[in-house]
C-alpha cells in the first residue's frame, strides 16, 4: 500500500512541476491591474471545479496569507441561481445569465474545467469577452477552452485528479502574488562587501566594517521613500572557520549603530553562513535567503531592487523578481539609491 501511495504523491509532483510559471505570473499580473483599477474577479466550474471556484473566491474576499482588506470577487456557484436557470432555461446558460448579471468591462472572469470542454461555461466566456472582461481558464491538456482564453493556465496532464490537484496548487501560487502585487511591501535588498562597505575578507573585528561615504545617508532616504531595506550577504567565513556566527552578530551590530548614526535604519539582515562547495539553496545566487525575506516582510518584488557587486547579486535580485542594480568603483551605492529614487 505504502508504494501505491508513493506512486501517487510522486505523480502529483511531477504534474505540478511542470506547470508554466510564466502562465501563473502572467494571470497573477492581469489579476492585480484588475483589482487596481476597480475591477473584481469572477470564477466559474462544475462539480469539484465548482468547489475549487469558492475555494479561490474566499481567498480573495477573506485572506489567502496577508492580514489585508478584501479584495472583490465571487464565484457563479450559489444553489439558487444554478438550478432556477438550469430548471427555466438550460443548464447549458447557468453561467452565462449570471455573467450578463455580473460581469462589467474590466473585470476578469476565471473559468475552471478539467476537461476544457464544459459548454456552459463557453456560453459563459463568450458573453463575458462581450462585455469586455478578460477571460482566464484553468484547464488540463485537451479541450478548447485554453484556445478561448485570453490567458490560459494549462495542467500538464490529461488525468482530472492531476489537474485539479496542478490548478488548485497554481491557484494559491496566484493567490499570494496577488496579495503582495496590492498590498506587499517594497524593499531595496543590499548586499554588504564591496557594496557598503569595503570588503575586508573573511572579517572577523566589528572595527574593520567600514562603511562607504554616504552609505548612512542614502539608506535614510530609502527610508524616508517607504522602502524596507535589507542586507543579504554570502559569509562562507563561518563555515571556514574564519569567525563564528556570534562575531558576524556584533560586526552587524556595528554597522547598524553606524547606520543609525547617519540617520539609517536596516529592517533586517539575511546571512548564508554556508561554503561554496555545500551546494546550498542560500547562498547567492541561489534565492533562499531572498525567499526568506520575501515571505518574513511580505515583499512585493515587482516594485522592489537589488543592489549588489557582483553577477551573483545581480542574477540573485531578478530570479525572485527585483530590478538588480550592480555597483563598482564608478557607479556606487548612493548612484544606484538615486537611480531608484529618481523611478
Amino acid at each position: 500500500m505504502k508504494e501505491l501511495i508513493d506512486n501517487e504523491l510522486r505523480s502529483s509532483a511531477e504534474t505540478t512541476t511542470k506547470i508554466d510559471p510564466a502562465a501563473i505570473e502572467k494571470i497573477a499580473d492581469v489579476l492585480v491591474k484588475t483589482i487596481k483599477n476597480g475591477n473584481q474577479i469572477i470564477f466559474m466550474g462544475n462539480g469539484g471545479s465548482s468547489a475549487d471556484a469558492q475555494h479561490l473566491a474566499a481567498e480573495f474576499t477573506g485572506r489567502y496569507i496577508m492580514e489585508r482588506d478584501p479584495m472583490p470577487a465571487i464565484a457563479l456557484s450559489n444553489i439558487a441561481p444554478v438550478t432556477a436557470i438550469g430548471n427555466d432555461y438550460s443548464f447549458d446558460l447557468v453561467f452565462k445569465r449570471q455573467t450578463e448579471a455580473h460581469v462589467r468591462k474590466g473585470d476578469a472572469v476565471v473559468c475552471i474545467s478539467t476537461s476544457g470542454n464544459s459548454k456552459n461555461i463557453i456560453e459563459a466566456m463568450k458573453a463575458a469577452k462581450e462585455k469586455g472582461a478578460t477571460a482566464i481558464t484553468f484547464t488540463g491538456m485537451g479541450g478548447v477552452m485554453k484556445n478561448m482564453a485570453d490567458h490560459a493556465l494549462v495542467i500538464p496532464s490529461t488525468e482530472t485528479p492531476r489537474i485539479q490537484e496542478g490548478y488548485m496548487v497554481a491557484g494559491h501560487i496566484i493567490c499570494g502574488l496577488v496579495e503582495r502585487g496590492i498590498f506587499g511591501k517594497k524593499a531595496v535588498l543590499i548586499d554588504r562587501d564591496d557594496t557598503i562597505a569595503k570588503d575586508h575578507p573573511y572579517c572577523s573585528r566589528p572595527e574593520d566594517l567600514l562603511l562607504f561615504d554616504g552609505v548612512p545617508a542614502s539608506i535614510a532616504r530609502l527610508n524616508k521613500a517607504g522602502y524596507l531595506v535589507i542586507i543579504i550577504t554570502n559569509q562562507s567565513g563561518i563555515a571556514r572557520g574564519k569567525f563564528t556566527e556570534d562575531i558576524l552578530s556584533k560586526i552587524h551590530k556595528k554597522m547598524i549603530a553606524d547606520i543609525e548614526k547617519g540617520g539609517g535604519k536596516i529592517d533586517d539582515i539575511f546571512y548564508c553562513p554556508h561554503h561554496p562547495d555545500d551546494k546550498c539553496e542560500c547562498r547567492k545566487p541561489e534565492i533562499g535567503m531572498g525567499v526568506k525575506a520575501v515571505e518574513k516582510h511580505r515583499i512585493n518584488t515587482k516594485t522592489s531592487f537589488m543592489i549588489g557587486n557582483s553577477d551573483a547579486d545581480v542574477e540573485f535580485g531578478k530570479a525572485i523578481g527585483c530590478e538588480s542594480i550592480k555597483v563598482t568603483e564608478k557607479f556606487t551605492f548612493n548612484d544606484a539609491v538615486n537611480k531608484i529614487l529618481s523611478k
